[in-house]
């Protein structure tokens, strides 16, 4: 008879054995972690981005690269994101753009938004506000809507592409406003500002993260925001809903994906580090100097609201009969 194992080694089995299946667990991260922003450099997306991965730091151990992957209003980056199914050191900014309105946009969209993804946290939410170069005869709202109605079509807004939330917002206050205008799209919201400010557009639907250095310079002229209640960084600029535009309503909102098939532990360390990055001070203080509030969704009620902003957009998108341009 072989003899019995005694208490102490019986004891220390267990330990032993935890200590072997934690030794045989791959190390994570193993390597740098690609961050994909799928708009160009200077936008909210990649303000948003490289202000999360400054906060990463040396927290993980490796860095966190952004990697500025732009086109097709958001959905070139998003594919490449969506074909990388497992991949633990890839993750992307997913947003409106990619996630809510271009896949019911565009035809053949090459990606699932929610099969293709893991949604693990909302980041941070804004208006649109709709900019004026300061030398432009129309200073608020109303005047605005005259200066489009002396030629319809002639009056042109900008935004930092096709597919966007600023797109389409333009388009549903057209619509309620009962005026031509005119979209044109550029290759990300810097060049459009540039024009703005340069007096070569007239007007331009912008994200309030990226307009606020230029608001606050006096540079572009805010004449109405995208949501039900006025931003608090931009108190005296009005509602399209108080101008009596109750369907021109949008909160842009951005938040954190992978690809789907990564590991259901990953995924939950990742909310957990994400909902940490957003609540340091570090974090709120400077999302609040460029106007964004931090997300506070998780997961499951991040993924509902991409689910739910496919339907809204989808519906708006139909009825308006709005094209890509």
């Amino acid at each position: 008879m072989m003899p019995r194992p005694s208490r102490r080694a019986l004891l220390a089995a267990p330990a032993l054995l935890l200590a072997r299946g934690v030794a045989a667990q791959p190390a994570w991260p193993e390597r740098p972690i690609r961050w994909i922003v799928n708009f160009p450099p200077a936008g909210a997306a990649d303000i948003l981005s490289r202000t999360l991965a400054e906060w990463f730091g040396n927290r993980l151990g490796q860095p966190i690269v952004v990697e500025n992957r732009p086109g097709a209003g958001g959905l070139v980056g998003t594919d490449l994101v969506a074909k990388a199914r497992g991949d633990a050191h890839l993750v992307m900014i997913s947003n409106a753009a990619s996630h809510g309105i271009g896949p019911v946009l565009y035809a053949n969209v090459p990606y699932d938004p929610m099969g293709d993804f893991v949604h693990i946290h909302s980041i941070g939410t804004f208006p649109s506000v709709l900019l004026v170069n300061p030398a432009f005869p129309a200073a608020t709202l109303a005047e605005y809507i005259a200066a489009a109605r002396v030629q319809p079509g002639a009056l042109t807004y900008g935004s930092g592409g096709n597919g966007t939330m600023n797109h389409l917002i333009g388009q549903l206050f057209g619509r309620a406003a009962g005026v031509e205008l005119t979209h044109v799209p550029y290759r990300g919201s810097a060049p459009a500002m540039t024009d703005v400010i340069a007096g070569n557009l007239p007007s331009l639907m912008e994200s309030l993260p990226t307009a606020m250095g230029h608001i606050r310079a006096g540079r572009l002229k805010p004449i109405a925001q995208s949501e039900t209640a006025r931003d608090a960084t931009l108190p005296d600029v009005p509602t399209f809903s108080e101008a009596g535009f109750a369907g021109v309503t949008s909160t842009n909102w951005f938040g954190f994906s992978a690809p789907a098939g990564i590991p259901p532990g990953l995924a939950a360390r990742w909310e957990a580090l994400i909902a940490e990055a957003l609540a340091s001070d570090t974090v709120k203080q400077r999302f609040a100097s460029i106007g964004v509030r931090p997300g506070d969704l998780k997961s499951g009620p991040y993924t509902a609201l991409i689910a739910g902003e496919l339907t809204r957009w989808r519906q708006v998108i139909r009825e308006g009969n709005i094209r890509a341009d």
